[in-house]
């Protein structure tokens, strides 16, 4: 990659760096609008989960099993030992928006953070493998893909799908516009956009959650990058050994240009302006700034200086404590007593042992049709932090759909047939005579068992002579539930007409 070699100039390497960087995050969100049930594999759209060497060793870890799809990872792993941290530099969609979005103008010339504060990254990347030792996966939360794909699911693209539904309702209005606004509906639904409104919970918390780390760039370039990311903290590791790496030539003159363009500032003027190879992240900037071709990537394998912030015994040990007192802290919660009534997990799940399974993707939530599963907040406690569960209210579990399970890239949710998915009771309905209209009100309504799609119907109705409030006798027809019938589908709490919560709703399932 010398500036002079061949015809291949420094502006070459960083637009080729560019439109791979391009080309990536496109594919990323290319697979992610695929990812919807009906979309294309699940082996294609989960492709980037497989990529990623965390999420596999950690799920590896947890559940002691270790999955043939996770053997992708060790494509990102061979990578990163030949040619260093491209994957940070060239590929991760995260990345590439910060790389995007770098706010130089609102930064100014505020000092970065001192490269003491790299140790962090370190720090979590040890407490996530000691946490995933024991059967933890609550940080996982912090893995660069499940926090950008949570982002696009839950507030990005939902989002997206309000404004374009409220431009095309206002075009639509204009007469000569109409064929055009319907063409256009056409074309995004339902292979782009759903085709009714996609509802998620605590958007406002997913969105706060990426634009935190997009401001983080105010503290310093690609902050998240230099001191937080535990999938770089991995990868640089590995470019510890890196084959591939930069070096400084005799044509150096120490004019500094190389240092003040590293967006990760790993370029030190005194080592002489050599760089720490597992934060390097091989943008090629400092090849573009030298103004004396003094910059080189030669093949030199050999095991890079150890830094004052990589790992030592006393963090790792440190991050073994932190991991066994959270774990301890975790498993003496409520719910690791009595599950909250309300968590209702994916079929198969809660019998899949799921809380040591899941990496907190999000594949699930993109991939339910109805938006029924939502990542959990509070129903799961600390240790379930963000992994899925079914809100009725939102959506219903489709009786003629399987898809959690097939796109799963971990097979925390079991890629079951769609025939044993429909045998798996993941909750059980119950009706609040309250608030139920035939009940409460004497007036008709049997939506609920209309709902119903189990063959032998799991709501019955019963015919009665009441007399109602103008002491008219009248007849209603009454909904019971057929307990040993119902598997907790929850269509009948999604169309239950009753205004804000439903007559009838779905709880947890008995522990047995």
């Amino acid at each position: 990659m010398a500036g002079k070699a061949g015809r291949w100039t420094p502006r070459h390497w960083i637009a080729l760096r560019r439109v791979v960087q391009a080309a990536a995050l496109l594919a990323f969100v290319v697979l992610f609008v695929g990812s919807r049930r009906g979309g294309w594999p699940a082996m294609l759209v989960n492709f980037p989960m497989r990529l990623d060497p965390l999420a596999m060793l950690a799920h590896a870890l947890a559940s002691r099993t270790l999955l043939v799809g996770s053997a992708l990872a060790l494509l990102t792993v061979a990578l990163t030992v030949a040619l260093g941290r491209v994957w940070c530099g060239w590929l991760c969609p995260l990345g590439t928006l910060l790389d995007w979005m770098p706010l130089r103008r609102w930064r100014g010339k505020r000092t970065a953070p001192g490269d003491g504060w790299r140790g962090a990254k370190y720090g979590l990347l040890l407490t996530i493998f000691a946490a995933a030792l024991l059967g933890n996966l609550t940080l996982m939360i912090f893995d660069p893909l499940t926090i950008l794909f949570r982002t696009l699911s839950a507030s990005v693209w939902p989002a997206l799908d309000q404004l374009i539904t409220g431009a095309e309702v206002a075009l639509y209005r204009i007469a000569p516009l109409r064929s055009v606004v319907s063409t256009f509906d056409g074309w995004v639904r339902p292979d782009v956009l759903p085709l009714t409104p996609a509802f998620y919970r605590h958007t406002l918390l997913y969105a706060g959650v990426f634009a935190a780390i997009v401001l983080l760039n105010l503290l310093a370039e690609r902050f998240w990058c230099r001191y937080l990311c535990p999938l770089g903290a991995l990868l640089g590791l590995l470019s510890k050994v890196g084959i591939v790496r930069r070096a400084v030539n005799e044509r150096c003159t120490e004019c500094g240009a190389c240092a003040r363009a590293c967006p990760t500032g790993t370029v030190d003027p005194a080592a002489g302006y050599a760089s720490d190879p597992g934060e390097c992240t091989v943008c090629l900037e400092c090849l573009k700034a030298c103004p004396y071709g003094a910059i080189d990537f030669p093949s030199r394998p050999s095991l890079a200086r150890w830094q004052p912030y990589d790992p030592s015994r006393r963090q790792a040990l440190v991050a073994a404590g932190v991991a066994v007192a959270g774990v301890g802290l975790f498993s003496s919660n409520l719910t690791a007593a009595r599950d909250h009534p309300r968590l209702i997990r994916p079929p198969g799940a809660r019998e899949n042992d799921l809380l040591h399974k899941c990496i907190r993707c999000g594949e699930c939530n993109r991939a339910c049709p109805t938006s029924a599963i939502q990542p959990a907040v509070v129903e799961a406690g600390v240790e379930g932090f963000w992994t899925p569960v079914l809100v009725p209210r939102l959506g219903y579990c489709d009786y003629a759909c399987n898809a959690c399970g097939q796109v799963c890239p971990v097979q925390a949710i079991p890629p079951l047939s769609l025939e044993e998915k429909r045998q798996q009771v993941i909750g059980k309905a119950t009706i609040d005579q309250n608030r139920c209209i035939p009940w409460s009100d004497y007036r008709p309504c049997i939506v609920c068992e209309e709902m119903c799609p189990v063959p032998d119907k799991a709501i019955t109705l019963e015919e009665v002579e009441v007399e109602n409030a103008d002491g008219v006798i009248v007849t209603v027809q009454r909904p019971r539930v057929v307990r040993e019938r119902c598997i907790g589908c929850g269509i009948c709490e999604y169309k239950c007409p009753v205004n804000g919560e439903a007559a009838i709703r779905v709880t947890a399932p008995y522990t047995v």
